[in-house]
């Protein structure tokens, strides 16, 4: 099948206007190719769990309906050509696949290091041209650099492997790429939760290796959807405050000569409170406090699911709502203790959700977005209220995903 053949397979159905926008302006863009094939890499969002993977602790992670989507097919070459739609065109040379100082924190990083990752477990890389477009809002919480690392995994592995690299070893080539060549220091959560698909519960105990188990629910069954308010607040200048929660958590685990939390069990770390409350402040304390809870929260968030007790889903979900605001505290910058837009949006959240549904913040915190779940009853109203403060378009309604990273289904 060649490119404009795909596109008038596409242009035949109505229910694919997206994908077929993405066929034309591949064709548009790189000509009539043979062997096209779309691609899907969605973005995530933290469930259960905030800020416990870094100390090797318990996630709930889950896929969402937002995607990057791309057409691709091979070009006969050793070179990537990507057009992302609103972005200049990148062009990554597959005969050098070390980190480029001056690639960092762009694409290009992403796709040589996703290339590295294949290249290392011995597969011969074959260069492609792809079109892709991008649903994953920006600044969401959403990881569209996973998505991205997700989706270009799913193309190599594709065109060069032979649909042989399973998620989850996407998702840790995904992660490499972001580390080593991307140069941010990353977990494995983001990668995780877009490749598997469906909702997803990690054990980082060992980060090398996680423990990956999907969840076999149906969100769409809970009677509830799932609801990202953007509060559209300042995300620069935040590093200090993300950096200081590993600070802390790890001087914690430092007094009992680990490095980790996970490693230092909870009855120790009470027995000892008045000489952490001296040695590490009592920021310190109640940041371990929650990680404690909040890793077990995690786990029995994953087990509600499991036995379909989704009250009791949400019972744990504002559960760790509470613990991150009092405990956790990162729902607003002590540098920046004027703007505190996600309180803002949690506190009018619960104000019109009224004791149902559930609501906390949404991944790293102090500035962003808030995620809710929200009876379908009352989805309009809850809407209409956030965008009457943070702005039209300000409440996106998403679904969990069942299928992670993938090659789409013509």
């Amino acid at each position: 099948m060649t490119a404009s053949q795909l596109l008038t397979k596409l242009e035949n159905d109505p229910r694919r206007g997206r994908e077929a926008h993405v066929a034309r302006k591949f064709i548009e863009t790189f000509g009539d190719a043979r062997a096209p094939a779309l691609y899907s890499g969605p973005g995530r969002t933290e469930i259960g769990g905030n800020h416990t993977d870094h100390q090797h602790g318990h996630v709930l992670c889950g896929s969402v309906d937002l995607d990057i989507l791309a057409c691709a097919a091979p070009n006969g070459s050793g070179v990537v050509r990507m057009m992302s739609e609103g972005y200049p065109a990148l062009t990554v040379d597959l005969s050098d696949l070390t980190p480029v100082e001056n690639e960092k924190n762009t694409s290009a990083a992403l796709i040589r290091g996703v290339a590295e990752g294949v290249h290392k477990l011995g597969y011969e890389l074959r260069g492609f041209d792809a079109y892709a477009v991008s649903g994953v809002i920006s600044g969401s919480g959403l990881s569209s650099s996973a998505a991205y690392e997700v989706l270009v995994g799913n193309i190599f592995s594709h065109l060069c492997c032979g649909d042989s690299l399973d998620p989850v070893t996407i998702a840790k080539i995904g992660q490499y790429a972001e580390n080593v060549h991307f140069g941010k220091p990353c977990g494995l959560m983001d990668q995780m939760g877009s490749a598997v698909g469906g909702a997803v519960a990690i054990d980082f105990a060992d980060p090398s290796s996680p423990v990956v188990e999907a969840i076999g629910y149906d969100f769409a069954d809970s009677g509830h959807a799932m609801c990202i308010i953007d509060t559209r607040s300042e995300h620069a200048d935040l590093t200090d405050d993300y950096a200081d929660i590993t600070r802390e958590m790890g001087a914690v685990a430092g007094h009992f000569g680990k490095k980790w939390l996970r490693d230092v069990p909870e009855a120790d770390f009470y027995a000892v409170l008045p000489e952490l409350r001296e040695k590490c402040g009592d920021r310190a304390v109640l940041r371990a406090m929650h990680f404690y809870g909040d890793d077990r929260r995690a786990v029995e968030e994953a087990e509600a699911l499991k036995r379909g007790d989704f009250q009791a889903f949400l019972s744990l979900i504002n559960e760790s709502g509470r613990s991150s605001e009092a405990m956790l505290q990162n729902i607003w910058s002590v540098h920046k203790p004027q703007s505190q837009a996600v309180n803002v949006a949690i506190s009018l959240g619960r104000r019109l959700l009224g004791g149902r549904g559930a609501i906390r913040v949404h991944g790293g915190g102090f500035a962003g977005t808030v995620q809710a779940f929200v009876p379908e009853d009352m989805v309009a109203d809850f809407k209409n209220g956030m965008e009457g403060v943070f702005g039209q378009g300000a409440c996106h309604i998403l679904h969990i995903r069942p299928v992670g990273g993938c090659v789409v289904d013509v």
